[in-house]
């Protein structure tokens, strides 16, 4: 048992020297790596997925739909405001005749008129932003495919999208603007 232990015990303490020399022979090989590249084999391309999909057809008229949308929508809300408005004041000019009951029953009925109006503006923000995303969802889709054919056509290792400032710079010996291949796709 004891010659068991002992062996057990060098073979613990040999395996980190071995690591190391390991770790310090690869490190050694890898570190002259980069140096004996000069640049790498691959190609990218880059394009405004915004600007893109602007310029599909098919952009403008589903903006024009949801400008329709929208402006249906704030036209309900303000004529509900107007309603609104009205009865406020009709109630304070009526507020010093009231019996207190009446004054009461005419407060909780604004109170509630108030907040049917502000759960309708917020119900109605999200059905625009569902619109919104209904409407640009197979632009968006036939753009994505565009890309990935130009992509591969191209041999390009990957796509950058440089909307939002996101890419600062790019190496044209290295990228490629692929917005006009793209644009022809799409059409």
């Amino acid at each position: 048992m004891r010659h068991l232990f002992v062996s057990a015990f060098f073979l613990f303490l040999g395996s980190p020297l071995f690591a190391q020399s390991t770790v310090s022979s690869t490190v050694s090989s890898t570190a002259t790596v980069p140096s004996q590249q000069a640049a790498p084999s691959f190609h990218y391309g880059f394009l405004s997925c915004q600007s893109a999909l602007e310029a599909m057809p098919g952009y403008a008229d589903a903006r024009r739909s949801l400008a329709d949308l929208k402006a249906k929508y704030d036209a309900e809300m303000k004529r509900v405001e107007d309603e609104f408005n009205a009865k406020y004041e009709a109630f304070l000019d009526g507020q010093s005749t009231f019996a207190p009951s009446i004054r009461e029953k005419r407060q909780a009925e604004l109170q509630e008129l108030m907040e049917k109006n502000q759960a309708f503006k917020d119900q109605a923000k999200q059905y625009l932003k569902n619109a919104e995303q209904d409407a640009y969802q197979p632009l968006r889709e036939k753009l994505a495919a565009a890309i990935q054919r130009v992509g591969h056509a191209k041999g390009l290792a990957f796509v950058l999208n440089t909307d939002n400032g996101t890419l600062p710079f790019v190496n044209p010996e290295m990228g490629t603007d692929i917005t006009a291949d793209v644009l022809s796709a799409v059409k």
